[in-house]
């Protein structure tokens, strides 16, 4: 099924119709390579002569992500990022909170761990997000590492 298909249907199953505007989001949502924030988007929309107000992506950036369409990477001071998740699996996330880079990986021991842990305390897991906050190589390097340990202490 079409990523357009399937948001469609999301929408009918929540009684709202797929307006001009969102189908111009969905477009350049999917043509995305990475990771993009509000900002990004609105430039990108812009740049392609839509006028999407950023309250309307404010608006329907949350259905994209309840839709299973894209995933929210929470930042620091509550920024956020999102990301395409058609035709991609589940991974996690190394974000440095020097530059912003982020980081993904996959680990077959976290995943087991998380399914075991709910597993003692019998809780249904439904998903997860599992994020991991630090500097990068390059900020660690420039003591971005140091100084938040001097703040911590």
């Amino acid at each position: 099924m079409q990523v357009i298909e399937r948001f469609a249907q999301y929408l009918s199953r929540h009684n709202l119709k797929m307006t001009r505007e969102r189908r111009v989001i969905l477009d350049h949502v999917v043509s995305v390579r990475g990771h993009f924030d509000v900002d990004d988007l609105l430039v990108r929309l812009r740049k392609a002569g839509h006028g999407v107000s950023r309250a309307t992506l404010y608006r329907n950036l949350p259905r994209l992500v309840d839709s299973g369409l894209i995933h929210k990477v929470e930042m620091a001071h509550g920024q956020a990022r999102y990301e395409l998740m058609v035709g991609r699996h589940h991974h996690d996330h190394m974000i440095c909170l020097g530059c912003g880079t982020i980081l993904e990986f996959e680990s077959p021991e976290v995943e087991r761990i998380q399914v075991e842990v709910c597993r003692r305390k019998r809780f249904v897991m439904t998903g997860h997000t599992h994020q991991i906050r630090g500097y990068c190589s390059a900020c660690a390097g420039d003591g971005g590492a140091r100084r938040a340990a001097r703040k911590q202490g």
